[in-house]
């Protein structure tokens, strides 16, 4: 029952961790479940079950794992961040070997597709949000600490027509997503 103790101890330290960056909803079996005293887990199953939905809950709401959320937004360290080929631009780990693959991939089919931005630091949200204006004012820009790029999960590409049909046929099976109206460009890695 020990390990079952520090492993509780610990989910409640990541708890308090993601939630000085996002505050988790109010009120949720998973909040409740991480928690809780081991003392109320009748056996080691019932524990692993709300470790499990503890995690889904130490989620951002944007869906940023746990291991980035602890940072912030804009925040992310070289250490935690890898680069994309040798491109110079760098993602969260996950999502840069994903977009290595999905060039890969393109390139086998005769497509090209450029990397125009990637991870972008707070004080680079903040410059962008100067110069091309806010999403919400009708810019470019997401507000800073809110943008996809400051958690290493989002790029923007260098797509031309073919390429653009490319990616709305293919990047889903990499991971990537188009989510943002009035950016063809932009792709979020979920």
């Amino acid at each position: 029952m020990e390990g079952i103790a520090s492993i509780a101890t610990r989910v409640a330290e990541i708890r308090t961790q993601i939630a000085a960056v996002h505050p988790p909803p109010a009120n949720t079996a998973a909040t409740a479940a991480a928690s809780a005293s081991t003392a109320s887990f009748a056996t080691a199953a019932s524990f692993a079950t709300a470790v499990t939905e503890a995690g889904r809950a130490l989620r951002t709401p944007e869906g940023v794992p746990a291991d980035l959320a602890r940072y912030g937004n804009g925040r992310i360290p070289e250490s935690a961040l890898q680069r994309v080929g040798d491109t110079g631009h760098r993602l969260w780990a996950p999502a840069a070997a994903s977009l290595e693959a999905l060039m890969r991939a393109a390139r086998a089919d005769g497509v090209t597709i450029g990397i125009t931005d990637s991870y972008r630091s707070y004080a680079e949200q903040v410059d962008l949000a100067h110069r091309k204006g806010l999403y919400s004012q009708g810019g470019l820009a997401a507000k800073p600490g809110t943008s996809d790029h400051g958690w290493g999960m989002a790029v923007d590409l260098d797509l031309d027509a073919g390429a653009q049909s490319w990616m709305r046929a293919n990047a889903g099976r990499f991971g990537f997503v188009e989510d943002t109206p009035r950016e063809p460009w932009h792709w979020k890695y979920r």
